[in-house]
């Protein structure tokens, strides 16, 4: 396993991106603490992104509008807008590309790009470069930070570790060259490392573990032992700054979630929004290829959760998954039949099969039927792709207060165009 004896990557985060996307877009934000929440008109949600005038006065990422109000009265809710952040994601990808190219957008607000020689060489230049390229050509209130390190682990614990570098939020550069570490990184804390959640914390907390620098002096083969799997060793190579590589991850489920309107916090009101969420997964399902074999329904009520899954014949079209659908629903009325209060909403599409390793159910003899169902819902796919809209759907479309279904912010995946039809 080769170790770098030079730095390799970069890791750059955009700072508050989309709340810094929002006071590009309205002056009338600029230098305002600006708060993006689901939906207006209701107090009780939550501030799903701040800017860093938000941050100073302690607002954070997903705290409920009330306690954020309370830390900062000039508080300005913003609805969101994931269309808008999707088109500044792209226009901001293509720009850095001028100045080097992306390895890898690991998420809609961060990146990691190998390094060539002049970049090895000459850090400083290279951010700076990328840096005044964002201010000029996309504007100057979308920030970024950025982290150099051997490695891409290192790189991103370099440029969290510099986005509050000096007291202030945003617009970081930390460069650890391997002469460097490990002092650097164990003044990093623990939780900040990438792949040390609570539950793991406190795995190793009962471990006697409390410091980067104890974690870092841990072995291998008891990083292993400690996760449970290869996971914890990859990690010990990681942060030892070998160039190690994650494996390729594989498609494990097609899903979609929404908080509910107040308006649609019924059985019925949420009901007729997951069937939206099941057909936007099911275009998605189809647009790459997979089949599926079950359905999982998931609600966030007063009381705790319900779920819900059903078997699916490997199947891919919108009958065969809305049926299933509704009778989830059919289950929730039985064991709720006074009602009750849904919050949030989930729906996945999971036990994926790629469409040319499709096994039918030989118990099931629907083939027929099936493949009627399946050029049926590839007919409305090009009317919907010809025309950029959902112009033909399986029942009503109509999209709740605040639309976005299946469009959402979205921290772990990369909204496409097709998400917003």
């Amino acid at each position: 396993m080769r170790k770098p004896e030079t730095i390799e990557r970069l890791y750059l985060d955009f700072d508050g991106f989309f709340a810094s996307v929002e006071q590009q877009c309205d002056r009338r934000l600029r230098g305002r603490p600006v708060g993006v929440v689901p939906f207006e008109g209701t107090d009780r949600t939550a501030v799903i992104a701040c800017s860093r005038e938000a941050k100073a006065y302690g607002v954070k990422n997903v705290m409920p509008i009330n306690e954020a109000k309370r830390l900062c009265p000039e508080l300005v809710l913003v609805p969101q807008k994931p269309d808008l952040y999707r088109r500044a994601h792209n226009a901001l990808l293509s720009e850095i590309e001028t100045v080097i190219p992306i390895d890898t957008a690991k998420s809609i607000d961060e990146l990691t790009c190998r390094l060539d020689e002049a970049g090895r060489s000459d850090p400083l230049t290279l951010a700076a470069k990328i840096k005044a390229t964002i201010a000029e050509n996309v504007g100057p209130w979308i920030t970024c930070t950025i982290g150099f390190a051997a490695n891409r682990q290192l790189a991103k614990i370099a440029c969290k570790a510099g986005k509050r570098d000096g007291g202030r939020y945003g617009d970081g550069l930390t460069i650890w060259r391997p002469e460097d570490l490990p002092a650097a990184l164990h003044a990093v804390t623990m939780e900040e490392i990438p792949g040390v959640g609570g539950n793991m914390a406190k795995r190793l907390y009962r471990a006697g573990i409390f410091t980067t620098e104890q974690l870092y002096n841990v072995q291998a083969k008891h990083m292993r032992k400690l996760w449970g799997n290869v996971t914890g060793e990859r990690l010990w190579y990681a942060l030892h700054g070998y160039d190690i590589q994650a494996p390729a991850s594989s498609r494990g489920m097609f899903g979609h979630g929404r908080v509910l309107p107040p308006e649609s916090r019924t059985i019925r009101g949420a009901r007729e929004i997951s069937r939206l969420l099941l057909i936007k997964a099911a275009r998605r399902l189809r647009r790459e290829n997979f089949y599926a074999g079950g359905l999982w329904l998931w609600l966030s009520i007063r009381d705790g959760t319900w779920m819900g899954k059903r078997h699916l014949p490997v199947v891919n079209d919108d009958q065969a998954i809305l049926s299933a659908l509704s009778e989830l629903w059919d289950q929730v009325g039985k064991d709720h039949p006074r009602g009750l209060m849904i919050f949030r909403i989930g729906v996945t599409l999971y036990d994926l099969s790629p469409s040319h390793e499709r096994q039918l159910d030989l118990l099931l003899n629907d083939d027929c039927q099936r493949r009627r169902w399946e050029n049926a819902s590839k007919a409305i796919d090009n009317l919907n792709t010809r025309y950029a809209s959902t112009v033909v759907s399986l029942g009503q479309w109509r999209p709740p207060a605040g639309g976005h279904v299946g469009g959402k912010i979205s921290y772990t995946r990369i909204p496409s165009a097709e998400d917003f039809w």
